[in-house]
């Protein structure tokens, strides 16, 4: 089978009548394109799978406050990674 090259605009229309894995597929191509807004904003929409890329970005530089606006939209895993962090152990303190 041929490698298809499917444009923004047909994700969206596919998203918009509620195709999941066009919402999924829109969220990829933001994230390659570090549009962490579009992002947001699919995310917003329901799009779990943006919520699962907005975690992992915000997790590897720490960003605390993005997690709980992340948790906060619906994506609780985002909760989990916030408490994971909270709770690990900081330099010079023990608990």
């Amino acid at each position: 089978m041929a490698n298809m090259k499917i444009d923004r605009e047909t994700l969206r229309e596919l998203a918009d009548e509620g195709n999941e894995t066009a919402l999924d597929r829109l969220a990829d191509l933001a994230d390659a394109a570090g549009d962490l807004d579009e992002l947001s904003e699919l995310l917003d929409e329901g799009c779990m799978h943006a919520g699962f890329l907005l975690t992992r970005r915000a997790a590897a530089s720490g960003d605390l406050r993005e997690l709980q606006r992340i948790s906060d939209a619906g994506y609780d895993e985002a909760g989990q990674e916030l408490d994971r962090l909270l709770n690990a152990p900081t330099e010079g303190h023990r608990r």
